[in-house]
């Protein structure tokens, strides 16, 4: 694909990252189509010393305080010349540049506005966090469109700025990312996209490896997040539909990917993750009865609370 494409990383405190990373990215300097830049907030430890000697690639530092999941990457639309943007988070390693081609190559089709790529688990995660990666990343890839959400729900919308890639001009008709939000940019500016009659593709052939092996806690905290992005953001629960039924269908799959791994030792364990995520997006669809003390607590983002609310 012949046009300018750029490729933004927010970073903070990445170092430990930037040596598996730099290599894959160094190997864009052959596609002269290509642009990387990074925007760092505020890193503590040796990621800006880095990122100042990187040759192919530009760097922008901001406050730590002034980073937003949404706002940050619209940022992208001054700093990047491409026409396509391709968003990748710190933790995400592409397999190849190659994969990040095939991701930008399905923009050949106009009617797409937005597209993501298949994440695969790290060796080292555990079979909860690998399951998340099989259910969310099958190896068929689709379009969908504003008709689909008959069928899919609220999954029509699903889009993950860990490997991403946004046409501008689309972007430019719906605003980019709103500001301010705790999480799910990605998928706000999905649902947007879609309502203003564009596709979001998902790509299987492209690739990166990212994942989290998240403890019981550490899920109760993320899907309290969850509860909060849908409560504050919930005309997109009424256009595309409530949760619960795809919920249900990531039980029955966990249920059969343990089964089918032997691993059955896991299934009190499976109970009570389970249980907690429910819990913590109930409590985050109705955080604002909760004491701000309990509200920070819960939160997995908890200095966005400082930042953007009065609790």
């Amino acid at each position: 694909m012949s046009v300018k494409v750029s490729i933004c990383l927010p970073v903070y405190n990445a170092d430990s990252y930037l040596n598996k990373l730099m290599p894959v990215l160094s190997e864009s300097k052959r596609f002269s189509h290509y642009q990387v830049c990074f925007i760092d907030s505020g890193s503590t430890d040796n990621t800006t010393a880095r990122l100042h000697e990187v040759e192919f690639a530009s760097l922008k530092i901001i406050h730590n305080s002034d980073f937003d999941h949404g706002g940050t990457r619209s940022m992208a639309k001054d700093l990047c010349e491409g026409e396509i943007i391709v968003f990748l988070t710190q933790d995400a390693l592409p397999v190849s540049v190659q994969d990040i081609e095939r991701l930008v190559s399905i923009f050949k089709d106009e009617s797409v506005g937005a597209a993501f790529g298949r994440q695969l688990p790290y060796e080292d995660t555990s079979l909860f966090g690998k399951h998340l990666r099989a259910f969310n990343y099958t190896p068929v890839s689709y379009k969908h469109c504003i008709d689909d959400k008959s069928e899919y729900g609220i999954k029509t919308a699903f889009l993950s700025n860990s490997f991403s890639a946004y046409r501008r001009s689309a972007m430019d008709n719906v605003g980019w990312f709103k500001n301010g939000l705790i999480l799910g940019e990605d998928t706000y500016a999905g649902a947007k996209l879609l309502q203003s009659g564009y596709k979001i593709a998902y790509v299987a052939n492209a690739q990166v490896y990212h994942s989290h092996s998240y403890t019981v806690w550490e899920e109760f905290k993320r899907y309290f997040d969850i509860g909060v992005f849908h409560q504050m953001e919930n005309w997109i629960l009424e256009e595309f539909g409530k949760p619960e039924g795809e919920g249900l269908r990531y039980i029955k799959s966990e249920i059969n990917y343990l089964l089918k791994n032997k691993a059955y030792h896991l299934f009190p364990e499976f109970i009570g993750r389970n249980i907690m995520k429910y819990l913590g997006y109930k409590l985050g669809k109705s955080y604002m009865i909760l004491p701000g003390k309990f509200v920070k607590a819960f939160s997995m983002h908890h200095r966005w609370w400082s930042q953007h609310s009065k609790r």
